[in-house]
Parts: structure tokens; sequence; C-alpha cells
């Protein structure tokens, strides 16, 4: 078993919590104000949960605010936004990690392995 107290991570600069290949990641992140992770995607699935503070979060035409306790699923590619005016800390969760692609010449070795 692992554990670990969220309330007690400062997450400055990201932390990696978990890593396993074929599993998944978890990273805890923090925000100063007026920060933001800038529009991105990932190959990966992707859930973040607003541990504490508020953000924005913009994907596509859709914008949320939110604050503690909100959960935010996305699919691989999504491009997203995370703003935050007032700090927060999030937890950010890839599954599975690492997704088909997120290495440069992933598809091409997969397919040339399937030959």
């Amino acid at each position: 078993m692992q554990h670990w107290n969220l309330n007690e991570s400062p997450a400055s600069p990201p932390e990696v919590l978990h890593s396993r290949d074929g599993e998944g990641r978890v990273v805890l992140i923090s925000l100063e104000a007026g920060q933001e992770l800038g529009e991105h995607q990932v190959k990966e699935g992707a859930l973040i949960l607003v541990i504490d503070g508020e953000v924005r979060v913009d994907a596509g035409d859709e914008s949320i605010d939110a604050r503690a306790g909100e959960l935010f699923r996305f699919d691989p590619d999504e491009r997203r936004t995370v703003t935050s005016s007032s700090g927060t800390r999030l937890l950010l969760v890839l599954a599975p990690w690492p997704g088909e692609g997120h290495y440069r010449g992933d598809r091409g070795r997969a397919e040339a392995t399937a030959s």
C-alpha cells in the first residue's frame, strides 16, 4: 500500500506521486494566483481534481469555474486550459500511462512490431 496526505503536500514544483508504465501517472500541481496550465493536450485520458482554491477550466466551447472537490475528465487529445486567479492545488491523473503516441514514434514502432 502507498499513501499520500494531499493536505500536507505543497506541490511546488509539481510532484509526481505515482507513475507506472501501463497503469497511470498521478501528479500534484500547484498554481499561484494568476498562473495557468496554458492550452494543452495529452495522449492519455486525464482526470483533474481541484483539491483547494478555485480554477477556470476551458475546453472546446465550454468554460467552467470550479472550486475544491470538483472533478474533470478529459478524453485523450482533448485540448484544455486551466487558470487560477487566486491559486489552487490540483491532482492530475493520466491513464493509461503512457498513452499511445505519447513518445514520438510510438505509433510507427507499434505498427512495425505488428507487421
